[in-house]
């Protein structure tokens, strides 16, 4: 850690409007002062450093030129807005980010009205600013007026089909549209696809502008140091593309590439802008993820999301890890499942690194494939791949598959096919929040008919579900595991195929039994070790499956037992929802069982740190001890059974 920077300029900054002094060589000056500012708060907090160092110039000359709040400023990926909360009001809580009742790692609305819109997943921004400026032209929001609509988006964000399908929309509307293409070559990882390589050809050549649709081609409009590169660009574009580029295609007034770190072109072109445009309009702004921070621009992912780390080395304050990470063991496993067969693929959504398919891709480089970030196509693709012989695995974050849920539906389930989805970051994930946390997939799985979902209670467990999905040809399996560590159990050498639908007895106790379904039932263990010393001894079962259900087991659980209760790292509508049809079905309920479950509550939960937030939810060792005593009618102060 280091002392804070001086900022004598940013010191004279309280909200955007405090810009408007400023000369344009103190907003230059701004600039690295709000970059060094924004450095040392995540050294203290970590978070996602690197898109937010890329685009420290675009926040200062969009807020100088613009007038936020009234113009509405839609950042996406919003994981770009530190240095925009420090220049809108929350520097002097921007080392609270990603902590427990601190500042958001995203846009939040709730947070700041200079955040009109959140965007912690991708490429929704577009969409999201056409509508703020349909709002606007229809008297929306008189009072204040709505201004102007600018979506800055990036960080490979144009890799998904919603902001194509948005910018579509837009060039129909023809309403008046800013959007800023912050193009710095990287999404989460090294960009993919045509679209990435369309854009590399733009700026292949020397650096142009061009600005035609402003003045129907006269470039006279622009700025006099733009007028011969928009002359060149012309020429060089009409053999590109027939009638100009794809976003002209689509509707749009495109300029640039500009050098997006550049005040000396960002002013002059968002203050013509601002003057000038009538229709939807597209920026191509050319920036460095990580720029001005060198560890950054040296790493890989230029910084993408870092933890605590010393500003002078860039060295990473990372905890050492006591077993692998889940993610680890679910590559390793795939990879092991890989070599004995030749038929196993993978498919990410430009998370290789986040999913460890970047292990996988190492070993077998034309097995792998990183589809950008499109998971409606990735599900598709790898239900193309099911089809036509292959053993896809599509591995995806828990909050990511969201995305491409109909086609898990329609493309997957009703064809039965047997694409295997591995479900990453399942459960509560800490900083991210809310916006990150695996919450809803066992409930959008399990309804599916046909489809197998399993969650696992450990990495050697998981190690086993992934043998199991290899194995299983009859129509789609899933499995879902956490972020972080395992538990430190010891891994088998290789991975058991379980049989479809059986769960596991833990321990057998009496009067009371828990069925766990997923990593709670380390915190199961934990709460069955002080219930014991009240002389309790409850029976622990680890479900495995939530669809098929151990019909077998769960009913015998509950004619055995005074009471029965379900935990699990899903919200409403999940395996407990399935035990209880399950249990109302047999007439289990008319015989007098107790039956509990244990969910996420049915509300979002701010980030925090994962124990945190599982106390929120009522999902500890203290919370199932209590659920316990509860059901049992006993009160938690005494101690006696």
């Amino acid at each position: 850690m280091t002392d804070k920077p001086a900022t004598p300029l940013l010191d004279r900054v309280a909200s955007p409007s405090d810009l408007k002094g400023l000369s344009d060589p103190e907003l230059k000056a701004l600039c690295g002062e709000l970059r060094a500012e924004t450095i040392s708060a995540v050294s203290e907090t970590g978070g996602h450093l690197g898109a937010g160092l890329g685009v420290v110039e675009l926040t200062v000359a969009i807020h100088s030129v613009f007038d936020t709040p009234r113009d509405r400023l839609i950042w996406d990926v919003s994981h770009q807005c530190y240095p925009h909360k420090i220049l809108t009001g929350r520097r002097d809580r921007i080392r609270t980010l990603r902590q427990k009742d601190g500042l958001s790692g995203f846009t939040k609305r709730s947070e700041s009205p200079f955040d009109p819109f959140g965007a912690a997943h991708s490429s929704t921004s577009i969409s999201a600013a056409l509508g703020f400026a349909v709002a606007r032209d229809l008297g929306g929001a008189p009072d204040p007026a709505l201004g102007d609509a600018i979506a800055v988006i990036g960080d490979g964000a144009m890799s998904a089909g919603m902001a194509y399908e948005a910018m579509n929309n837009a060039g129909h509307l023809g309403k008046r549209l800013i959007v800023i293409l912050n193009d710095n070559e990287m999404s989460i990882a090294p960009p993919v696809g045509a679209m990435s390589s369309y854009l590399s050809r733009l700026y292949a050549g020397a650096p142009f502008q061009e600005f035609k649709a402003i003045a129907k081609g006269a470039v006279s409009f622009l700025p006099p140091p733009f007028q011969e590169g928009a002359r060149r660009a012309k020429d060089m574009l009409k053999h590109m593309a027939v009638g100009g580029t794809l976003f002209e295609e689509l509707g749009f007034s495109y300029l640039g590439p500009i050098d997006g770190h550049d005040m000396d072109q960002l002013l002059p072109v968002l203050r013509t802008v601002k003057d000038r445009a009538t229709g939807p309009i597209l920026i191509h702004a050319i920036t460095r993820k990580g720029k001005g921070y060198a560890p950054a621009e040296a790493a890989r992912d230029r910084g993408h999301a870092t933890a605590r780390f010393n500003v002078l080395t860039g060295e990473q304050s990372k905890a050492k890890s006591n077993a692998p990470s889940y993610t680890r063991v679910f590559a390793e496993t795939l990879i092991e499942e890989a070599a004995r067969d030749a038929r196993i693929t993978a498919v990410t959504a430009a998370m290789p690194d986040g999913t460890g398919l970047d292990l996988f891709a190492e070993r077998y480089p034309s097995r792998c494939f990183d589809v950008g970030i499109a998971e409606q196509h990735g599900v598709t693709f790898s239900a193309g791949m099911a089809a036509g012989g292959l053993k896809p695995f599509c591995a995806l974050y828990s909050t990511f598959l969201q995305r491409g849920y109909d086609q898990v539906v329609h493309d997957v389930a009703i064809q039965r096919l047997p694409v295997r989805f591995a479900i990453d970051r399942a459960g509560l994930v800490g900083a991210d929040g809310a916006t990150h946390a695996g919450a809803f997939d066992t409930a959008f799985m399990a309804n599916l008919p046909g489809m197998v979902v399993m969650a696992a209670a450990d990495e050697a467990e998981l190690k086993h579900m992934v043998a199991t999905a290899a194995a299983h040809d009859d129509g789609p399996i899933a499995f879902r595991f956490p972020r972080g560590e395992g538990t430190g159990v010891t891994l088998p050498e290789r991975g058991e195929v379980l049989e479809i639908g059986k769960g596991r007895m833990i321990a057998e106790g009496k009067g009371v039994a828990i069925l766990s379904f997923g990593t709670r039932l380390a915190e199961v263990e934990k709460a069955a070790e002080s219930l014991r010393s009240r002389g309790i001894t409850p029976t622990i079962a680890d479900a495995r499956f939530a669809k098929p259900l151990d019909r077998d087991m769960i009913l015998k659980l509950a004619r055995d037992h005074e009471a029965l209760i379900t935990i699990e790292e899903g919200a409403i509508g999940g395996f407990a929802s399935h035990v209880a049809q399950l249990l109302a079905e047999e007439g289990i309920f008319d015989h007098g069982l107790k039956f509990r479950s244990m969910v996420l509550p049915d509300t979002f939960i701010d980030q925090a740190s994962p124990r945190d937030m599982y106390a929120v939810a009522a999902l500890n060792a203290e919370d199932i001890e209590a659920k316990v005593l509860d059901v049992l009618g006993i009160d938690r102060l005494d101690r006696r059974a």
